[in-house]
């Protein structure tokens, strides 16, 4: 039995999904253009909604390709004489799955959790209460500037990642580039921030820290 326009077809749903990763990621970051500009609140709820709706997109294409799969797998594994009903089948296990659906899915997906947390720090920075304005102009700034120095490099940094177990940040290039390389010594890597004791850094852990990215080409501006 040939799959080959299977696995074709496969590929395409697959190639879907980058689409529906680089509309969340324009939609986070209008969010945070309106966080920004001091835009009504309602305009930021609308973006909410857009990357729920995302969400759901998203899981509902993850089913689709995981029943495809799962029924692909299945005939290759009983090898039946008559060739079955294949969509019928996958069709069964998609809408099985969908079954299963909660709200509570769609808050976990990993690109909605990335803007939840990106838009509350953007609102912190943004709409703080008076305290943080009356916070020493000069202790703000070392504050920052402490912040936005990378621990590898002990320069300021251009795109900093943070990492989502210990929560620390560094240059992109630069923490990627030492998991490179210890990968191919077969060594894990230590959180290269002093006193940090998490010793095995992934780059699947790492996420843009777009809130802090725009202090410093704000800072940069200034």
């Amino acid at each position: 039995i040939s799959f080959n326009a299977i696995d074709s077809a496969l590929s395409s749903l697959k190639n879907c999904q980058s689409y529906i990763n680089s509309g969340m990621d324009v939609a986070t970051q209008v969010a945070l253009d309106l966080v920004e500009s001091f835009n009504d609140e309602e305009d930021v709820n609308k973006m909410e909604k857009v990357m729920l709706e995302y969400a759901t997109m998203d899981r509902e294409l993850n089913h689709y390709i995981k029943a495809f799969e799962e029924t692909i797998n299945q005939v290759k594994r009983e090898k039946p004489e008559n060739l079955p009903d294949l969509e019928n089948l996958a069709q069964e296990k998609f809408l099985e799955m969908e079954s299963k659906n909660s709200d509570s899915d769609l808050q976990k997906n990993e690109k909605y959790m990335y803007f939840k947390d990106q838009l509350k720090e953007m609102k912190k920075q943004y709409h703080g209460n008076d305290t943080i304005e009356q916070i020493d102009e000069d202790i703000a700034v070392t504050r920052s500037q402490m912040n936005f120095i990378c621990p590898i490099t002990q320069m300021t940094m251009e795109r900093p990642v943070r990492n989502k177990v210990c929560g620390h940040i560094y240059e992109e290039n630069a923490i990627l580039g030492m998991i490179q390389t210890q990968k191919q010594k077969k060594k894990k890597v230590r959180c290269p921030k002093m006193g940090c004791s998490h010793v095995d850094v992934k780059g699947s852990d790492l996420v843009q820290d777009e809130i802090l990215k725009r202090l410093i080409d704000n800072q940069k501006k200034q």
